[in-house]
């Protein structure tokens, strides 16, 4: 890579998971493209566009949120940027082998998506590790992202497995299942409620602790008007699990997502 990822790609990746907070973190690799695989060994790609989501306005909430989501997929070199991963850069990427590091967006809430007297919680970033392999077709990824500034700076780890089905040249369906773990500072600040909060919302206190947090399974549809443009859509739907469920402000454990996405990608 010639140039550091401009502060904008940073930007847009931030709001693209700040605006969808209820998005469980190994789901979020959905709402960008999936880039063609490329017939030189060249993997260099930069693509960009605009989509819209439906997700609730944080895990287990009522309420749900139709909001604009950018596109970004950037692969220069070692270097990348994309909505799963953030920015960073791979350390290995071969055929079968990724492995890489990177600093991410970490979930919270605003005040006004949460129930009255818990407040918000606000926005973080952390430092993520990651690694993909790639055989018979199907592409296995495992992470982790410990928060180091805001939010809960607690530990997200996940896993998800998918299977890119190609029908035409132009036509591609992924299906995706996902689950995600996290310790019992994320799950304490982010389902839990304290003594202030159960005297302010009327609510039980509760304290989660560490567990596996979600499950989710999704699709998506792709499909190249040109070389350049594509259309992509996803849906599917995540489960909250074990004591994670059972917080006071869970209203559903259980609840869709949707992405919708027009791109254009640039360069040769």
């Amino acid at each position: 890579m010639n140039s550091p990822i401009s502060t904008p790609f940073c930007l847009a990746i931030a709001t693209a998971i700040l605006t969808f907070s209820g998005i469980p973190a190994a789901a979020q690799s959905q709402a960008q493209i999936q880039p063609q695989p490329q017939p030189e060994r060249n993997r260099d790609h930069f693509v960009l566009g605009i989509g819209a989501g439906y997700a609730p306005a944080y895990q287990g909430a009522d309420d749900y949120r139709v909001m604009p989501l950018p596109v970004i997929d950037i692969a220069w070199g070692p270097f990348f940027a994309n909505l799963r991963n953030g920015i960073g850069v791979n350390a290995v990427d071969t055929d079968h082998v990724t492995i890489g590091a990177s600093v991410t967006m970490m979930p919270g809430y605003r005040s006004k998506d949460a129930p009255k007297g818990i407040g918000e919680l606000s926005f973080g970033a952390g430092a993520r590790g990651f690694m993909s392999l790639k055989a018979a077709g199907f592409v296995a990824t495992i992470g982790a992202t410990k928060g180091f500034a805001g939010g809960t700076k607690g530990v997200i780890a996940d896993a998800s497995l998918s299977r890119p089905v190609f029908v035409s040249s132009r036509f591609m369906l992924v299906p995706t299942i996902a689950a995600s773990w996290a310790d019992r500072k994320h799950n304490d600040r982010y389902f839990g409620v304290n003594a202030a909060q159960s005297r302010a919302s009327g609510l039980r206190q509760y304290r989660p602790g560490s567990g596996l947090n979600d499950a989710s399974a999704m699709l998506t549809a792709q499909y190249r008007l040109t070389d350049r443009i594509s259309l992509a859509a996803t849906g599917g739907v995540t489960t909250l699990l074990g004591k994670v469920k059972d917080s006071p402000i869970v209203v559903h454990k259980t609840q869709p997502l949707g992405f919708l996405s027009v791109s254009y990608r640039l360069g040769q």
